[in-house]
């Protein structure tokens, strides 16, 4: 009976001891959770609700202009933790399609974020130039998508179609790409979130909301009436994808 006790308080020191070697060599895996961001397409300065295959007048030029598709890549999506540091999306590529969810907004689920507070976001509208030369991909960067051109001049970052009241042969059909040199139309966003503080936890799905606005890709002048098609990278993509980036801004956060 004496071996009997001095194995079970053997055994017990043993296990505590051992106990304590895992929790020195495996620490508590890292708490992450998701989130949302919410693009909440809008049309001009009035942030009018922005649909498919509805009358919109541009408020400068003052066209009648009907979207039948507006879809965009964001990749390389970034958050910025209070503490310094910054959160980088792994495979970071999603396409956007405007008007064909339920509602106005398009919710674009981001997962395995480590928890914490984060206080501002990156991301491009377009595929970086990496991923323009590396050939067959899957996911949304799959050809199938129809958004990619040739292994020379990569991927269509923003498609923009409709019917316009001045264009020559009444519609209008930017495929807006081109990742080098001066034909580069890569967007590059970054969105302080003005104090607001996005808390991510396990358990909760908070989201950033950031309102996208469809009427820039005419600003300062641009008309359907003189550009009614771009299809290749050059100067007036590259215009036409900096006034579409440009309209982007933070609306706010729901935790």
């Amino acid at each position: 009976s004496f071996f009997v006790v001095m194995m079970a308080i053997s055994t017990l020191f043993l296990s505590s001891c051992s106990d304590d070697d895992d929790n020195n060599d495996d620490p508590a895996p890292e708490m992450k959770g998701s989130m949302f961001i919410k693009f909440d397409h809008v049309w001009g300065p009035a942030q009018a609700p922005f649909a498919l295959n509805t009358e919109l007048v541009h408020p400068a030029s003052g066209d009648t202009l009907e979207f039948t598709k507006l879809r965009y890549y964001v990749s390389n999506i970034v958050l910025h933790n209070a503490n310094g540091s910054d959160w980088v999306e792994e495979e970071s590529y999603h396409l956007v399609e405007a008007g064909t969810q339920a509602g106005i907004e398009f919710e674009l689920p981001i997962d395995n974020v480590p928890a914490g507070n984060y206080t501002g976001i990156s991301y491009m509208i377009g595929v970086d130039s990496l991923r323009n030369v590396s050939g067959a991909q899957e996911g949304a960067l799959d050809p199938a998508e129809e958004m990619f051109w040739s292994w020379n001049t990569g991927y269509i970052f923003i498609k923009a179609e409709g019917q316009s009241n001045v264009a020559p042969n009444g519609t209008f059909t930017y495929h807006l790409g081109g990742f080098q040199g001066a034909e580069k139309a890569i967007q590059e966003n970054y969105h302080d979130f003005q104090g607001g503080v996005l808390e991510i936890m396990p358990d909760a799905n908070p989201s950033v909301h950031l309102t996208a606005n469809a009427a820039r890709f005419w600003h300062g002048g641009i008309s359907t009436a003189q550009t009614p098609m771009v299809h290749m990278p050059g100067p007036m993509a590259v215009t036409l994808a900096t006034n579409f980036g440009g309209g982007f801004a933070f609306d706010h956060i729901h935790n």
